[in-house]
């Protein structure tokens, strides 16, 4: 059987995968999680086969725990569920250890191919994107990824910046002090050459670091 662990922050998409892979006779679901910083937990203590990632998720991103469960879970595949089809975003879940990567919209049709492909030692690739990706990795048009420039833990106080809370809040959340999280503010914006908080936020969003959903 091939052990999979849901991870999406929408009910209603977490409630249909489950049911679309309880279908399936070689396919268990050992989990359902709405946020990054559970799945890591669950993964970490199931040691599912496959996890199902959103890449959009409150307190940590899909990307950053797909890095995350890689590192401590290295037998785990991640099969990326995105609603951005965009070769950046692509890439940057590739290069964090993502396994495969399928459309939301074309999950229900794609979904379990994926997870058998994964498992089996293959990646997978939504078909549309797989040409625009490898020209991304290999060509000169292969540019850095700003979001690159910023650390891993940098990345949690962006997102978690982005996603409205506090200073402190976040402090609390990482097991940080506020003159630290100030600092990371600080230094981000610097690493990025932008002026204000706003446009720090803005480029959260456009990262997909958020969800405007």
């Amino acid at each position: 059987m091939i052990r999979v662990l849901i991870a999406d922050d929408h009910e209603v998409v977490g409630e249909g995968l489950r049911r679309l892979l309880g279908d399936q006779p070689d396919i268990v679901v050992v989990g359902c999680v709405e946020n990054g910083r559970e799945a890591v937990r669950v993964a970490v203590a199931e040691s599912p086969d496959v996890v199902l990632m959103d890449y959009a998720m409150p307190e940590l991103n899909g990307v950053d725990a797909a890095d995350m469960i890689r590192k401590r879970c290295p037998h785990t595949k991640i099969v990326m569920l995105s609603m951005h089809t965009d070769t950046e975003h692509v890439v940057r879940a590739l290069r964090a250890g993502a396994a495969g990567y399928v459309p939301k919209k074309s999950a229900a049709r794609e979904v379990v191919a994926a997870i058998r492909e994964v498992t089996a030692g293959r990646r997978y690739l939504h078909r549309p994107l797989a040409d625009e990706v490898l020209a991304r990795l290999t060509g000169p048009q292969a540019l850095e990824d700003p979001l690159e420039r910023l650390s891993s833990r940098e990345r949690q106080v962006l997102q978690q910046l982005a996603e409205g809370r506090s200073t402190n809040e976040i402090a609390m959340s990482l097991c940080l002090s506020p003159r630290t999280v100030e600092t990371y503010r600080a230094r981000m914006m610097e690493k990025l050459d932008l002026r204000d908080f706003a446009s720090l936020v803005r480029f959260a969003i456009q990262r997909g670091l958020v969800s405007l959903e």
